[in-house]
């Protein structure tokens, strides 16, 4: 045993050595060992996007501006392009397959009113502005940013500011901008809706012009949106319609309860006056 101690304490080599290969196998040990759970890829519920990997794709488009533009279309154009029965064609920049965020949009889903829910990953958030920074950050990869295809660059087109209530009504209109919108706007006109192609493409060209072009004028005159747009339900409406159904029978069985039983008192009284009635004097 002495002489191993001495063979060691005389080759300090073979120390630094062994020590040198216990590290690098421990290493390897550690390098193979499997991930924790948390790090697997295991399915979180999320309220807010804190967690999220930073965004991979830089997306130099305002969603918000794209949502309102997106909800003028649908508001404002669509009942009349359905109602012709007419296909929007796809180099039209109003066509869904050129908003560039329209995939994401249709995957939120609204639960309540402080619950919304990715389409994608299933995960849950408060409030529909965590929902976004959740698509930007995690999901941004599925954005196909190969083309223009950003409908926030047609808003000035569209009265998007009315719409999403930025525009002050005392803002002093600029005569430069409300040219380069109606030139917009007309050639949005011209594209989507071609003047001689057919009879419904001809009258939604007019129609196009007239709520939404002729706006785009500091002189006055029509405002946006003239035809009208989609019409909707209303809900007190219709709450009072439901419960005046519900209450109506209530009021006619009562009404009839009510008369029965007038009728059967008075027979009462009839019966008793007969009775009690003396007989006259022959």
């Amino acid at each position: 045993m002495e002489n191993l101690r001495q063979r060691r304490a005389k080759n300090p080599c073979s120390l630094l050595l062994s020590f040198v290969l216990i590290t690098a196998l421990s290493s390897s040990i550690s390098a193979t060992s499997p991930l924790p759970r948390s790090d697997q890829g295991t399915e979180q519920h999320a309220s807010s996007p804190e967690h999220d990997k930073p965004h991979v794709h830089e997306v130099h488009c305002s969603r918000e501006r794209s949502r309102a533009a997106w909800k003028v279309i649908e508001e404002y154009l669509m009942p009349f392009v359905e109602r012709e029965k007419y296909e929007l064609p796809r180099q039209c920049r109003l066509h869904p397959s050129n908003d560039i965020f329209r995939d994401q949009e249709e995957h939120k889903i609204h639960l309540d009113v402080n619950e919304w829910k990715c389409g994608y990953c299933r995960k849950s958030f408060r409030a529909e502005k965590f929902l976004d920074q959740h698509f930007d950050n995690r999901h941004s990869n599925l954005l196909d940013v190969s083309h223009s295809k950003c409908l926030a660059d047609v808003c000035g087109a569209l009265h998007c500011d009315l719409v999403m209530e930025f525009k002050s009504k005392k803002a002093k209109c600029n005569p430069a901008a409300a040219a380069r919108n109606r030139h917009l706007c007309e050639g949005l006109a011209d594209s989507c809706f071609p003047a001689n192609k057919s009879p419904s493409s001809t009258r939604l060209h007019e129609l196009f012009l007239r709520q939404f072009c002729d706006a785009h004028t500091c002189s006055g005159g029509r405002k946006p949106f003239s035809r009208g747009g989609k019409k909707h339900i209303n809900r007190f409406y219709l709450a009072a319609s439901v419960l005046t159904l519900m209450l109506l029978p209530l009021f006619y069985l009562i009404v009839y309860l009510y008369q029965r039983e007038m009728k059967k008192g008075t027979q009462e009284l009839r019966r008793i006056t007969k009775v009690g009635r003396k007989a006259k004097p022959s």
